[in-house]
């Protein structure tokens, strides 16, 4: 089968269905609910619905908001002196809860800074303000022909690149509505065309000079949502215009017009659902939870012209109404045009205006300053004289008298919320459904105190508001915090995993190398036993025996005496400057005398007391040299000679005189000194890298041969 067979097949089913569900619907007879509450304010919507919609002329400048829907603040495009024309985007949505902005004309781009927006609040907010050429020249554009033909997601992606979001409420982006997730399955479609606040009259001329475009926005949005099984279009039984010119768009399909009793506020969108269902959205829930997905008829509209035309949504139908304008009607103004320049085209009289409203009486708001643009969300702009809407008169004391609670469409306990609201009790606020107030002012509107319930509501939303937002933000931050916390243990675990593993392996190689080299290691043992043995050997040896011993004390106490000579010698000769540090050493060289003679005496003690070797016969004397000769070798005869010469030096030198002695060291000095001092010029010749030591060896011989000649010449003096 072709593609082209396949499209008449699924659109001949696509017929069939449409024709049983229309049978069905005409053979039902829908009959409105009601809902708890509501009340009836002056309606005051003749004085808009005298003329057609019109048109005023082009603003100089007009103000572009970054967001005029709920969710992120749409990024720009543009830069400072950009052209731009009509319908051109010049700001991107920033994720999937946004909205792109398109220019309402062609112009300059002037700035891109803060201004003054329609917001309670008067805060300033981040626009692109256009200034207009005159020409409104429209960009290219793109429509879409044959949508059902189109897939899902390509026009879904279409009314999202328009910036369509709701005209009838709060702005939510009308593309994320038509796609619902979690699985909803969505058997209703209602469009609201009921429009019950006071003075507010643009959904009722809408759908009395735009009927036919709104069935085609609703064919659509069915298409979209998979043809639900109904698709419900409530209006108020106080728009006959509307009704008929509805009723006669919609004659051929399967769309039923609903019509029930005017009471505020049935359009609210759970009161809308209710009085057309009979169904209840949960507590801070949404109509896709219960299977329904509701639309606004200016909606309708903007996703049909974008659809069919390509254009995207920068313009709207407006109610300018008041006792302070000259004329009130309804006009399709470009978003973005500042209120002032729409008031001036009405003949604004500001000696009589009392204050600028956007929105209804009921749940409008003030703006301070008039310069602040239409957006997509303006359905009015009312301008009252202090006659025809006073000031509220000051708030008294409650008197629980319980007119709100009986007034609220919602089914909540206005007193109730009051109080936690001025008390700042969270829990509370929230434990009595303080979200599902739609913030209607029906509880307001009854209280004989004049106590402003609304606006104590609002506050307590934005504080719960702030504070989710707060704890999320804590909570993102803790969440980081473990998750890096984990990481960290989990990386320490396997860095801990591989010392093991790499210890094991260290281990295991260990014993691999101990168990090949056991033979090796033994002998090596056994070697270094026997040099630790050899060395034990050596040093017991070489411990001196008493007589050594008692040769060492002599030897030390004579050099003491000398010492102590030279010392008493050195302090009768000097000056008295010296006299006390001489003494000092004196005295230090008696005390090393005096510890020198008690060594030789307890050397003297042990040399008596020892052991004497016995004595050996004259033969084995000679057998002993001669045992002693054949282990030294060949070395025999030239260390007995030195033995000798070792011994003949030491009886001269014990014969000698202290000045003979000193004579000796000197003359053995000047031999070290010419000796080093050849040695020296030999390393400097070979460029020996040893040259510095050999000069500060040199020059340290140098001066003890300077201080024994002095010591020579003082003792020649003497």
């Amino acid at each position: 089968m072709s593609q082209t067979q396949e499209r008449l097949s699924a659109g001949e089913r696509r017929e069939a269905r449409e024709a049983r569900l229309i049978a069905r619907e005409q053979a039902r007879e829908l009959k409105p609910n009601d809902f708890h509450g509501g009340v009836h304010p002056p309606e005051n919507k003749h004085q808009s619905t005298g003329e057609p919609i019109g048109t005023i002329p082009l603003a100089e400048d007009f103000i572009v908001p970054l967001n005029q829907h709920i969710g992120a603040t749409a990024i720009p495009l543009v830069s400072l002196g950009d052209e731009v024309l009509k319908g051109q985007k010049i700001a991107e949505a920033d994720g999937p809860v946004s909205c792109p902005v398109h220019a309402p004309t062609s112009g300059k781009v002037v700035a891109i800074e803060p201004m003054p927006v329609p917001h309670p609040s008067g805060i300033l907010a981040d626009c692109v303000q256009i200034r207009a050429d005159g020409r409104d020249q429209w960009c290219a554009l793109t429509p879409m022909d044959d949508f059902r033909n189109r897939d899902t997601g390509e026009l879904l992606e279409k009314i999202r690149e328009s910036g369509i979001a709701g005209m009838g409420g709060a702005g939510f982006p009308t593309a994320v509505k038509l796609n619902p997730r979690g699985g909803a399955e969505i058997d209703t479609l209602i469009i609201n065309g009921t429009e019950c606040e006071p003075y507010i009259t643009a959904d009722d001329m809408l759908m009395r000079e735009r009927a036919d475009e709104i069935i085609g926005g609703v064919q659509i949005l069915a298409h979209l949502l998979d043809e639900p099984e109904r698709v419900l279009i409530g209006i108020e039984d106080n728009k006959p215009e509307a009704i008929a010119a509805m009723r006669a768009a919609a004659e051929g399909t399967r769309f039923h017009v609903v019509v029930f009793p005017t009471k505020y506020p049935s359009g609210g969108e759970k009161q809308l659902i209710q009085i057309l269902t009979g169904r209840e959205v949960p507590n801070e829930g949404l109509p896709a939870n219960v299977g329904i997905v509701c639309q606004n008829v200016g909606t309708a509209r903007a996703v049909y012209r974008a659809i069919t035309f390509g254009e995207p949504l920068v313009s709207r139908i407006t109610t300018v109404v008041g006792e302070a304008l000259e004329r009130s009607r309804n006009i399709e103004v470009p978003l973005g045009t500042p209120i002032h320049h729409i008031l001036d085209c009405h003949g604004i009289d500001r000696k009589k205006l009392q204050r600028i409203i956007i929105g209804g009486p009921m749940m409008g708001y003030t703006v301070e300053d008039d310069s602040a643009p239409v957006v997509k969300t303006t359905n009015c702009i009312l301008a009252p004289t202090n006659k025809e809407l006073p000031p509220p008169p000051p708030a008294q004391a409650c008197i629980r008298c319980g007119l709100c609670a009986e007034a609220c469409p919602a089914s909540l306990l206005p007193q109730q919320l009051y109080w936690y609201a001025r008390a700042e009790d969270r829990e509370k606020l929230q434990a009595y459904n303080l979200f599902d107030c739609i913030e209607c002012g029906a509880c307001s509107y009854v209280c004989p105190s004049s106590i402003p319930l609304v606006q104590y509501y609002r506050a307590a939303k934005g504080d719960i508001r702030e504070a989710r937002a707060e704890k999320e933000k804590a909570d993102r931050a803790r969440e980081r915090f473990e998750f890096r916390k984990l990481r960290m243990e989990k990386a320490e675990q396997e860095k801990e995993a591989k010392r093991l593993a790499r210890k094991k392996a260290a281990e295991e190689a260990r014993k691999q190398r101990e168990a090949n080299t056991d033979s090796a290691e033994a002998k090596a043992a056994k070697q270094e036993s026997d040099v630790v043995a050899a060395a034990l050997a050596r040093v017991k040896a070489k411990q001196a025996s008493p007589e050594q011993q008692l040769a060492r004390a002599q030897r030390t106490l004579t050099s003491a005496e000398h010492r102590v000579q030279r010392m008493q010698a050195k302090l009768d000769e000097a000056d008295d400057a010296q006299q006390a540090q001489l003494a000092a050493q004196l005295k230090d060289a008696e005390l090393k005398l005096q510890d020198a003679r008690n060594k030789l005496a307890e050397a003297e003690k042990l040399a008596a007391t020892a052991p004497q070797p016995p004595e050996s016969t004259p033969v084995e004397k000679a057998e002993e040299r001669e045992a002693r000769l054949s282990e030294a070798g060949a070395s025999s005869s030239a260390a007995n000679a030195a033995i000798e010469k070792a011994k003949a030096a030491a009886a001269a030198r014990a014969s000698m005189t202290p000045t003979e002695k000193l004579a000796t060291e000197i003359e053995a000095l000047e031999k070290r000194v010419q000796k080093a001092e050849a040695r020296l010029e030999k390393a400097r010749a070979e460029d020996d890298p040893n040259t510095a030591a050999f000069e500060t060896a040199l020059g340290k011989m140098q001066e003890k041969l300077s201080t024994k000649r002095a010591e020579q010449s003082g003792d020649q003096q003497d």
